[in-house]
């Protein structure tokens, strides 16, 4: 079984990470551990210090009994479609991703992560607020 996490270091995702957890240890699961760049030219300084963090949350998972698997997502794409995209190459059998609390008004305007990800994922979806 593979968990995919969406992770960007806020403590909404870091919420997340430990739910993910959780559940790779319950399960007996990896942890699928992604960060989503926004910056496509490579390579880069923030590509640098995304790798590092990377590797502390992969250190840390692991530290906490879990496989984890870390993922550079770098695509000229939205974070929403990216994550469903990669959960359906990856064959993901659950998401956690954190959600944040908007108006309607500025999930209209401003999109929503969580929302693409949660109506267009092919497999359940966990959210975490």
């Amino acid at each position: 079984m593979k968990i995919l996490v969406g992770y960007d270091g806020s403590d909404l995702s870091k919420r997340a990470l430990k739910l993910a957890q959780e559940h790779a240890k319950a399960f007996g699961a990896e942890v699928i551990h992604v960060l989503h760049s926004k910056v496509t030219d490579l390579p880069t300084k923030q590509h640098k210090l995304d790798e590092q963090d990377m590797d502390e949350v992969r250190s840390s998972v692991e530290e906490g009994g879990c496989i984890c698997e870390t993922h550079l997502l770098i695509r000229n794409m939205e974070p929403g479609p990216h994550l469903v995209k990669f959960a359906e190459e990856h064959a993901i059998d659950e998401i956690v991703i954190g959600v944040k609390m908007r108006s309607k008004v500025g999930k209209l305007l401003m999109g929503s992560t969580a929302q693409h990800v949660i109506l267009e994922a092919s497999c359940p979806v966990v959210s975490v607020k």
